[in-house]
């Protein structure tokens, strides 16, 4: 077997090179925001960017949204605590996003929708249109919150500060950057962000195995004797999320959720020209999205191995906590920047745009404030980014209990994100038109999830949190649908 260089302990040392590319990695997103702001003229460019947008700078801008801290920071825990099953969810999301092309994408050109919500008000009214519109503000604060939260944690840990100092820090950084370019500089920023995922984690990878004694033949072997290589898991078995049949299952519906009825993800296929660009710019993230999640659930793995073979070297006290331990501890001057701007990235991908641009249009245009000036809309909408954005710091901060903070974010979307799909596809797949009974099925759904994962915590059923999504959508579905024959 092959000895390595020891990996130098650094205790958390920021070099001069570190500060200088975070430094320029940061300052490019703000290069994107006054290129792509300072022509802002409406609610439309604010919004939908003109839909000028390039589909393969929509693409990338999608995968960094998907992609988020929860992926840089949450995936490289799972393969060090657990395994690589988490790689069974992206067969299921690969084909939600083709129905999500076919189905979804469609409708919402032919209504030339700025907000998706508006689609269930041209379909059966405004209530439902409202109630799709809050499900939206409710599912996607309190996700958002969680991947907040993850990048703030590893932030915190390589430079030393505390997370409400992270959170304050990154939040206003956040604000300034979408309140100004709006959704162009979102888009745009995020085809860049996706570039600096990738490069950061190849690096990491690159290290990672250098440092293992014995190289890949090691590496795989001590991995594969622990179980760190098992990707599939075909167990019959309804109370385990990690089993093949839970795992795609969820997968597509969450897919379908969150790539289809959520204004976030959404709102970057929406600013291209036309119909059948947006619809290639979905199926392009199936290629782009999974050798971003093989590269970090590899640095996972590689993780493992590395404190495996090197049992004097203390490993950190919460998986959820390995990518950044490792990166201020261990590191070389370089490369702990290139990891660190990774994240610093991640953090400020935020859903202020979408979420500002669901406010204005599904509320506060129809409810509060109807035939004013654009100016006007385009002043609140840059209000609504600074309000968003200090609520989003605040749930944030209510995060730190969480110890797996990926299933966290899966469960939380699971318990709305079915409501929401259950009226979409109700309005997709049938003719037939009710509107109060929509947003009665929504709330009795999203209350029947909530009840039945309160329950499963507390060991009174067994039932998986990954069949949660679909139950609510079924539920919806149903629910509309007797509603409007009772009508």
């Amino acid at each position: 077997m092959n000895e390595v260089a020891p990996v130098q302990y650094l205790s958390g040392h920021l070099g001069g090179i570190d500060l200088i590319i975070v430094g320029l990695a940061v300052s490019f997103l703000f290069v994107i925001s006054y290129i792509f702001g300072r022509k802002e003229k409406d609610t439309n460019d604010f919004f939908l960017g003109g839909r000028k947008v390039p589909s393969i700078i929509a693409c990338l801008s999608f995968v960094a949204t998907e992609v988020s801290a929860l992926t840089i920071v949450g995936v490289p825990a799972i393969a060090y605590s657990e395994n690589w099953e988490y790689l069974q969810f992206f067969i299921g999301s690969a084909a939600a996003r083709i129905l999500v092309a076919f189905l979804f994408i469609p409708v919402f050109y032919k209504y030339n929708c700025t907000s998706i919500y508006e689609f269930l008000r041209h379909r059966f009214g405004p209530e439902t249109q409202y109630a799709g519109s809050i499900f939206f503000f409710i599912t996607r604060l309190i996700a958002s919150g969680v991947r907040l939260y993850a990048a703030c944690l590893g932030i915190g840990i390589i430079l030393g500060w505390n997370l409400a100092q992270t959170l304050m820090v990154f939040t206003v950084v956040s604000i300034i950057f979408i309140a100004f370019g709006g959704v162009k500089a979102v888009v745009w920023a995020g085809a860049y962000q996706t570039i600096v995922f990738f490069s950061a984690g190849i690096a990491l990878l690159i290290y990672l195995f250098l440092h293992i004694n014995g190289g890949l033949s090691a590496a795989w072997q001590i991995a594969s004797q622990a179980g760190r290589l098992n990707i599939f898991k075909f167990d019959f078995n309804l109370n385990d999320p990690t089993t093949f049949w839970a795992g795609t299952t969820n997968a597509f519906f969450i897919g379908l959720a969150v790539f289809g009825t959520d204004q976030e993800l959404m709102q970057r296929l929406l600013t291209v020209k036309t119909r059948r660009k947006s619809q290639n710019a979905i199926f392009m993230t199936i290629a782009a999205a999974l050798p971003i999640l093989c590269t970090y659930l590899a640095i996972g793995t590689l993780f493992y191995v590395f404190f495996r073979q090197n049992p004097d070297i203390p490993a950190p006290d919460k998986a959820k906590e390995v990518l950044s331990y490792f990166t201020a501890n261990f590191l070389p001057t370089g490369l702990k920047g290139l990891i660190l701007s990774a994240i610093i990235l991640a953090s400020i991908d935020s859903p202020l745009s979408s979420l500002s641009s669901s406010f204005v249009t599904d509320i506060y245009r129809p409810l509060i404030r109807k035939n004013a000036a654009e100016k006007h809309y385009l002043i609140i909408s840059r209000i609504g980014v600074i309000t968003f954005g200090l609520i989003l710091a605040l749930i944030a901060l209510a995060c730190q209990p969480v110890e797996n903070i990926l299933w966290f974010a899966f469960e939380i979307i699971s318990l709305t994100g079915g409501a929401t799909l259950g009226v979409f596809l109700f309005g997709v797949l049938t003719k037939r038109k009710i509107n109060a009974g929509n947003v009665a099925s929504m709330i009795i759904s999203a209350v029947s999830m909530t009840v039945l994962l309160i329950l499963s915590h507390l060991g009174y059923i067994n039932l998986a949190w990954s069949w949660l999504i679909v139950l609510g959508t079924v539920t919806t579905f149903v629910l509309s649908y007797l509603f409007s024959s009772l009508r």
